[in-house]
């Protein structure tokens, strides 16, 4: 039986990692970042996410989901003449690791 009321922190954790992946569109911005880092208009132009009908607003959801479940992290701001600083992303981690026992301080 899973109900999780001993270990709330770590079902939460969990729980943050499956809401921020279930979307296939999030899968696709941790490709497009890779191992390397991408801005925020990188990001859209590079999935074409315009021709898909989704809006800047709309990606800027999804990075934030991602960023939430401390998936992607902001790297920095890169300058834009004449305009807000364009974010920079990239992967925070690469594997998500679900321990199912919890590590016990040993004295």
């Amino acid at each position: 039986m899973c109900q999780g009321h001993d270990h709330p922190e770590r079902l939460e954790l969990i729980q943050k990692c499956i809401q921020a992946l279930h979307c296939p569109t999030r899968w696709e911005i941790i490709d497009a970042i890779g191992s390397g880092e991408k801005s925020t208009k990188e990001i859209y132009e590079d999935l074409k996410l315009g021709e898909a009908g989704m809006t800047f607003a709309g990606l800027y959801y999804h990075l934030s989901a991602l960023k939430r479940a401390g998936i992607i992290e902001l790297a920095s701001y890169r300058e834009v003449k004449g305009g807000t600083p364009e974010k920079i992303w990239k992967l925070k981690t690469t594997k998500i690791i679900i321990d199912l026992l919890e590590e016990k301080d040993v004295k």
